[in-house]
């Protein structure tokens, strides 16, 4: 496998150079991972100063791992870390993220999960399935007279935002700005994020944390059937959810809930189209869409990294950790592992080897899988069908938001 020339592999350190902001990079993420399966699948990323991981099998073992968490101020401090103290330009944010089920733990992370889990198991979202049909045939009734469309922007940002906001009981008119305030906060989660990405992510993260308070407020006094109330008046071991803890788990399951979703829609009429394989085959039944829908999840997933801390010393693939290193896992690497996907760059929608890691695994796989799955499954196959003769109309352009992948715009023609 040829190297790329934006990419430095020192074989023999183990060691890595590349950067994420190099378009060469981020428009074709998949040209580099297979190189480092090629040479150096576990490295030391130099601009990023730790340890990754690009097998599929250490990456699914280190999911489960529970030597590894996604926190590790529970079992160490600062000082002893040597970790700096949090920035005060971002308190907004940090507050908002002091209670994520993405960032948690045992046993809180259990109580969260718990007493929002039963919501997202598939047979509650199974139900969603006529909404997500009316919406999707609503949005396409707006724009196939046209016979040209700017997708993301006309139907990949409305879905999932609209979904999941009426699954928490927050008005469909709210969807832009929750978009907004989205795009900002996920701006801290990009590689070599500015000053003006912070400071644009606390703002956000204070308005959007002021909408879910008054929104409490209004579900305490007045309970409706959603999944706000339902986290408010449900307890656990005799317990209930704080204010805190409400505002970040209703942030964090509107931004996952969404952010991810939008850009996998667009990944995924990109490749299907540019791999000029015949749709109607690929969703010919449920079975067949269900295994396009993966097959798109596998070789183009839309967020690539997560982090792990090290909480006792660890040794994985000849790499020693101690406690307070963190790890990196490239989940849309692994998906490409050579040694579980034969021609991993290749869309091949009949697949049915490995299941991909694009949900993650373990205690933090994905909550809202089942409704992310249940959203391709039905706008893919309802995209084509509506528009016979679909075709990319300008070359996409990739954002550069590196570790999450997606379009800037799709624009399409029939």
């Amino acid at each position: 496998m040829t190297i790329p020339p934006y990419l430095t592999i020192d074989k023999g350190l183990r060691h890595v150079s590349l950067d994420a902001r190099d378009p060469a990079f981020y428009n074709d993420p998949n040209r580099a991972y297979a190189a480092l399966h090629a040479h150096c699948p576990t490295f030391y990323w130099e601009e990023q100063r730790q340890w990754f991981l690009t097998g599929y099998d250490h990456v699914n073992a280190l999911l489960r791992d529970r030597r590894f968490g996604r926190q590790i101020l529970h079992v160490a401090t600062r000082e002893e870390l040597g970790m700096p103290e949090p920035h005060p330009h971002t308190r907004h944010f940090d507050a908002a993220e002091a209670h994520s089920l993405l960032e948690l733990e045992p046993p809180d992370h259990t109580r969260l999960r718990t007493l929002v889990n039963r919501a997202f198991v598939s047979r509650h979202v199974e139900k969603m399935k006529p909404e997500i049909e009316e919406l999707a045939n609503r949005l396409i009734d707006g724009f196939e007279a046209d016979r040209k469309v700017e997708l993301l922007s006309s139907f990949a940002d409305i879905i999932p935002v609209t979904m999941i906001a009426r699954m928490i009981g927050i008005p469909d008119e709210m969807g832009p700005q929750l978009l907004r305030w989205s795009h900002d906060y996920v701006g801290m989660y990009m590689f070599k994020r500015s000053r003006v990405d912070e400071e644009a992510a606390d703002r956000s993260a204070k308005e959007f944390s002021d909408y879910v308070r008054g929104m409490i407020a209004e579900r305490r006094s007045s309970p409706r059937d959603d999944l706000l109330s339902h986290m408010i008046h449900t307890e656990h071991k005799g317990q209930y959810l704080t204010e805190d803890e409400l505002i970040s788990t209703t942030i964090v399951l509107l931004n996952a809930g969404h952010e991810a979703t939008v850009h996998q829609i667009g990944n995924s009429v990109r490749i299907i189209l540019e791999s000029g394989l015949d749709t109607g085959a690929m969703f010919g039944d449920e079975q067949a869409t269900a295994r396009t829908v993966e097959e798109t999840l596998r070789i183009c997933a839309p967020v690539h990294i997560f982090d792990r801390y090290c909480l006792e010393p660890a040794e994985i693939d000849g790499v020693a950790f101690k406690r307070g290193d963190k790890v990196g896992m490239i989940l849309a690497a692994a998906n490409l592992d050579p040694s579980k996907y034969p021609n991993p760059l290749t869309f091949k929608p009949e697949r049915n080897e490995a299941p991909n890691l694009s949900f993650g695994a373990g205690i933090h796989f994905c909550i809202g899988a089942p409704l992310a799955r249940l959203e391709l499954n039905i706008v893919l196959p309802l995209l084509f069908r509506r528009l016979p003769g679909l075709k990319i109309a300008r070359t996409p352009a990739v954002k550069d938001v590196y570790h999450f992948h997606g379009l800037e715009r799709l624009d399409l023609a029939w």
